[in-house]
Formats: C-alpha cells, sequence, structure tokens
C-alpha cells in the first residue's frame, strides 16, 4: 500500500496567482479549473475563480489549492503571524508547508524564488540539526519551513 499527501491551500480570489507563483518557484506542470469550468454559469459572480488547482513537478513536490466560496478578499492563509523570539518559533497560524532537499544549493534555489515579494522569519542558514533550515512567509500569506536533510 502506498499513499501521498498534498497540502491543499485554501484561498479567496488569489489561488490562480499563488498557483502561477508556486510553479514559478518548484516548476513543474499546473493544472487549474474554475468555477465555470465545473458548470457555473461564466457571468455568475466568482465563476472565475479556482475551484481546483494543483502544482505538481517531476521531483515530488506538489501542493494544491482553491478559491473558497464566497466574495474575493484577502487570503484565508494569511491570517495571524509567525515570528522568532527568544530562539522559538511563535506562529498565529495553523500549519506551515515544509519542503525538504537534498542538498543546500538545491533548497537555495527554492528559498531564493519564495522570499520575493514574502517575509523572511529565520534566515535559511545551518542549524543544528541541519545543513541548512529557514522560514518564510510569502507574499500570499503561506509560511514555508525549507530544510536540507541531514546526513544520515
Amino acid at each position: 500500500m502506498s499513499i501521498t499527501t498534498t497540502t491543499h491551500l485554501n484561498f479567496q480570489g488569489d489561488a490562480r496567482a499563488a498557483l502561477e507563483f508556486y510553479q514559478s518557484v518548484f516548476g513543474g506542470r499546473t493544472t487549474i479549473a474554475s468555477y465555470s469550468d465545473f458548470g457555473m454559469p461564466k457571468e455568475a459572480p466568482g465563476a472565475e475563480l479556482v475551484v481546483f488547482g494543483q502544482v505538481e513537478s517531476e521531483d515530488g513536490f506538489r501542493v494544491m489549492a482553491y478559491d473558497s466560496p464566497g466574495a474575493p478578499s484577502a487570503s484565508l492563509i494569511g491570517s495571524g503571524t509567525t515570528r522568532r523570539e527568544h530562539g522559538t518559533t511563535v506562529t498565529e497560524q495553523s500549519c506551515f508547508v515544509a519542503v525538504r532537499g537534498e542538498t543546500l544549493a538545491e533548497v537555495e534555489v527554492f528559498w531564493n524564488r519564495l522570499v520575493v515579494g514574502g517575509s523572511v522569519v529565520e534566515q535559511l542558514a545551518a542549524s543544528a540539526w541541519s545543513p541548512g533550515f529557514g522560514m518564510v512567509t510569502d507574499r500570499f500569506g503561506v509560511t514555508w519551513v525549507l530544510d536540507v536533510a541531514a546526513a544520515g
């Protein structure tokens, strides 16, 4: 038996832009379907919003997203803050998205793309448990934990 876990992000109007951004960061194939693609009248409010979206890359990255029905406003994800305080992570967010790579060079590529327009929580650097660890809240309010697998 085999299972796959995929992070599913819920937005209110920015799912398409977020998916396009994540594809530019991680590469891969983007699939986006709007509510009108699934039968909502094209003239109905919100018909152009994302009912199903996914980015999937050959190297294993996968994230899904959609626009929650209702009036578009700020992202559902962007509520709450995350910061470092006294050597710990203090957050009001319910979850982070974690991405682990095999080398620091590999992770740095993703990091350098994710931080554009975002807010660094903890700079990517060596830590006690990893050759590279960092946290960033991207321009859509999603907090990412990037790290390098420890040699083992």
